[in-house]
């Protein structure tokens, strides 16, 4: 009598998804192997893969793996903004008025916030690159101009990219008369060349053996020679 036991399991059932939902878990499959690996890590097989579904079910959310590669890279550049955003609400807590009696002290405080919310915004994009390379290294693996450096798939929760957070802090450094209104054009490419530059070396150059207090004590010692350069 023939054995009605299986000679092996059954396949997975495929995973379904609602309209909109597939592209989302396409892109946090490509992130976590972007995190595990960096841009070159990502692949639409693998993320099918991880996915649950068939490689051609990619296809109608991205052409091709360079089209999924420019959405995890926009994906992980809102995770840096996130980060970054995080760090510009503790700094400016801390250096805020304690309460409301003082809340109207004027433009001491809000030189105070404005110069916090500036060096928060460093702080936070290193912290980023130190803490997630892979997603660090995948946030600038981008076409060869700024077209997306404002494009809403990079922003955080408050609305704003990376490069707009920046910019959003070098103008309060204007308002509060902190940086001359004269010295403001540009000053965002030469503030964000520095910090990228110093993240780069700490994750993929000689300095990426410094320890974490090292690497935090360079970022703050760097931010503040830009605050006075600018």
């Amino acid at each position: 009598m023939p054995s009605t036991t299986p000679d092996s399991d059954p396949p997975a059932k495929r995973a379904t998804y609602r309209h909109g939902n597939l592209r989302n878990a396409l892109l946090d499959a490509a992130l976590e192997l972007a995190r595990e690996g960096g841009p070159d890590a990502v692949s639409l097989r693998e993320v099918t893969r991880r996915a649950g579904v068939s490689p051609n079910a990619a296809y109608r959310h991205f052409a091709d793996r360079a089209a999924l590669v420019h959405g995890v890279s926009q994906a992980a550049m809102a995770r840096v903004a996130l980060t970054m955003e995080d760090e510009i609400a503790r700094a400016t807590a801390a250096a805020g008025p304690a309460d409301a009696a003082t809340a109207d002290a004027g433009t001491a405080d809000d030189a105070a916030v404005a110069r916090a919310r500036f060096r928060a915004v460093g702080t936070g994009y290193i912290r980023f690159a130190v803490t997630e390379p892979g997603l660090f290294r995948t946030a600038f693996h981008v076409p060869a101009d700024m077209t997306y450096a404002t494009d809403t798939t990079a922003a955080g929760a408050g609305g704003l990219t990376p490069f707009e957070l920046l910019g959003a802090a070098l103008d309060d450094l204007v308002e509060t008369g902190l940086l001359p209104a004269a010295r403001r054009p540009g000053a965002e490419f030469l503030a964000w060349s520095a910090v990228h530059g110093l993240a780069v070396l700490m994750i993929d150059g000689p300095l990426r053996g410094i320890t974490a207090a090292q690497a935090h004590d360079a970022g703050q010692d760097l931010i503040g020679m830009i605050e006075r350069g600018l």
